[in-house]
């Protein structure tokens, strides 16, 4: 459905451009932006492949099994029907970790394994369950300590002062991750 709606707001910028003769600024501007678009993009890779080898090296080296055990009340708090020393509590944990870091294209990541994980304690195959949910809940809204691509999309655009956003990130994303959990919460199928 998106790519008709795409295809169609295409369409009508082009059919407006040839109707008040504009085309030649249709053509200007896609050779200006696709180059800016690589480049965006080229930086983009080098924060998510930074960062997942960040994860993979603090996977390794045990660092995640230790926030996890550090924050193994509060995610029996959230997720009380996973087992104790279950993967997915190591997946979750670093998702959470990796989005608290702004690294939202990591976290896409480390977000599917987790879910993985969640999906084979998952008895009715074709229905989330309730840590499904909270997970999914928690990864939309996720507390974000450092926005590393905000800051990096700012910066790019000439932002004089790029970390000028971090409180009210904090403070935006502190509301919406309790209030996410405590929906969920209230919504859970028993």
């Amino acid at each position: 459905m998106i790519n008709i709606i795409w295809f169609c707001m295409i369409i009508i910028g082009m059919i407006f451009a040839v109707i008040n003769g504009k085309l030649d600024m249709i053509n200007q501007v896609v050779l200006e932006n696709t180059g800016e678009a690589v480049t965006f993009a080229i930086g983009l890779t080098g924060i998510m492949a930074t960062w997942l080898g960040l994860m993979r090296i603090a996977e390794k080296s045990g660092l995640i099994k230790s926030v996890g055990k550090a924050i193994s009340p509060l995610m029996r708090l959230i997720f009380p029907e996973i087992p104790k020393n279950h993967p997915a509590n190591g997946a979750i944990v670093m998702n959470i970790v990796a989005n608290m870091f702004g690294a939202g294209n990591s976290a896409t990541a480390l977000g599917l394994k987790a879910m993985d994980e969640l999906q084979k304690l998952n008895k009715e195959k074709d229905r989330a369950t309730n840590a499904m949910s909270m997970f999914l809940v928690l990864n939309m809204s996720s507390v974000q300590l450092i926005p590393l691509t905000v800051l990096k999309v700012r910066s790019d655009a000439g932002s004089l002062n790029p970390t000028e956003i971090i409180a009210t990130t904090l403070i935006a994303t502190g509301i919406s991750t309790t209030i996410g959990i405590i929906s969920c919460k209230l919504m859970e199928r028993k």
